[in-house]
């Protein structure tokens, strides 16, 4: 075997040109595949990246009402819908999939916060018990978190993120400021701030539509002083940590499960639902994948004339070395060796063709990358196995040209010319 690698490689070299021009096909359509397939790779880890943020894997378990989340401040109160007790948390937190979980009742997209005549039209208003930010990863970044004073006493006290900070302070230190919230005065204690902060891609139009859904800041108050603000005893929602992204599914379903048990609203429609961010990230993917495998499918005829390519030069080779073989077969060479002589090379020379097209394909996936900004990720199985199907490709075309060799009476292949 390995002299039959030697040869073969020595075959290459004294006719290079010939060698390139046959492995031609094979790295294009190689390259080809690479490229897409690391298109698509980096395009459904940056679908999967910017649905799921930052990473800190939380899943949102909301009360809605059919396909939509259901608006306390439009429908009121729901009949039959309690508010979830602490053994109801505990439930959930037992869990194994769930790291954390904390209860929050919102408002989305409130006009009425105000710090003096500022405005922070189109805010976020969010009423959290004590476990609400460890588990969405944030962090207070000067002042101080609630205490639980805050929520014994029903202290009118609040905490902003950055950009309500920037909308309705400027430059002004927010600490100690009040704020009014529905009318109601608040004191601002801190500034919160995500951990792990994250940006998402935007390649179109789309894309931006899709992610850029936030308001112009987030308020953060006790959930004890939310009945101060708003109505007492509204159904909360739930934010879980699962233990990983891939149990994040598994976890969110479980905990809907559980909270819907204690549902016996009048209206069926209404109950908790998870957003299942990863089977949106899949349907997005699969939609990409479903496009994209198209493109793959005509790459690889670049691979099927390259295979011909191949069969047409080993003819080739064959037709020239005749007097070579007979004198091998006259010598006592059998015909498995002939055979395994040109199969070889035939092998050799598109798994070379194949090595080639990957590096050729990962050089094209960067300057696609660098051009439209198109994300990639390289796909180390991907590589691997279009090297192996190069391989085969030599083995199938290059049977028959081997069977031919092989096969030739050893006394006519002396004789030829």
């Amino acid at each position: 075997m390995i002299e039959n690698v030697r040869l073969s490689f020595q075959g290459i070299w004294s006719h290079k040109m010939r060698s390139f021009l046959t492995m031609l096909g094979i790295i294009i359509g190689i390259a080809s595949i690479i490229s897409i397939v690391s298109t698509i790779q980096g395009t459904n880890e940056q679908i999967k990246k910017n649905l799921i943020g930052s990473g800190n894997n939380t899943v949102s378990v909301k009360l809605s009402q059919g396909e939509w989340d259901y608006e306390i401040s439009y429908n009121g109160i729901p009949n039959g819908v309690p508010v979830i007790s602490e053994s109801t948390r505990q439930e959930i937190l037992d869990l194994p999939e769930v790291e954390n979980v904390a209860l929050y009742t919102a408002r989305t997209y409130a006009d009425g916060v105000f710090y003096k005549n500022q405005s922070l039209q189109g805010a976020n208003v969010y009423g959290i018990d004590a476990h609400y930010f460890d588990t969405a990863g944030y962090i207070v970044r000067t002042g101080r978190q609630f205490i639980e004073s805050d929520y014994k006493e029903f202290r009118k006290v609040a905490i902003i993120d950055d950009t309500a900070a920037t909308v309705l302070f400027q430059e002004e230190n927010p600490l100690g400021k009040t704020i009014e919230i529905n009318k109601e005065p608040f004191i601002v204690v801190g500034v919160a701030q995500q951990l792990q902060e994250f940006e998402p891609v935007i390649n179109s139009i789309d894309d931006y539509y899709m992610y850029t859904t936030e308001s112009s800041g987030t308020v953060y108050i006790p959930s004890a002083s939310w009945c101060i603000v708003y109505q007492y005893d509204e159904p909360q929602n739930v934010l879980l940590k699962a233990t990983s992204t891939e149990d994040m599914s598994s976890a969110g379903k479980q905990a809907e499960d559980i909270l819907n048990k204690y549902v016996s609203a009048d209206n069926s429609d209404i109950k908790y639902k998870a957003a299942d961010v990863l089977q949106t990230a899949r349907n997005l993917q699969e939609l990409s994948n479903a496009t994209n495998s198209q493109l793959i499918w005509i790459a690889s005829i670049s691979l099927l004339v390259g295979g011909i390519g191949v069969m047409n030069i080993m003819l080739v080779s064959v037709t020239e070395r005749t007097s070579e073989i007979g004198l091998k077969k006259a010598i006592g060479a059998k015909k498995r060796r002939i055979l395994g002589q040109f199969l070889t090379e035939a092998a050799v020379l598109t798994s070379l063709g194949g090595v080639i097209g990957v590096g050729v394909g990962i050089g094209l996936s960067e300057v696609i990358n660098q051009i439209s900004g198109t994300p990639i990720a390289i796909s180390i199985p991907a590589a691997v196995g279009s090297v192996l199907f190069s391989m085969m490709i030599g083995i199938i075309f290059g049977l028959l040209p081997s069977i031919k060799a092989a096969n030739l009476n050893p006394i006519d292949a002396l004789r030829h010319e």
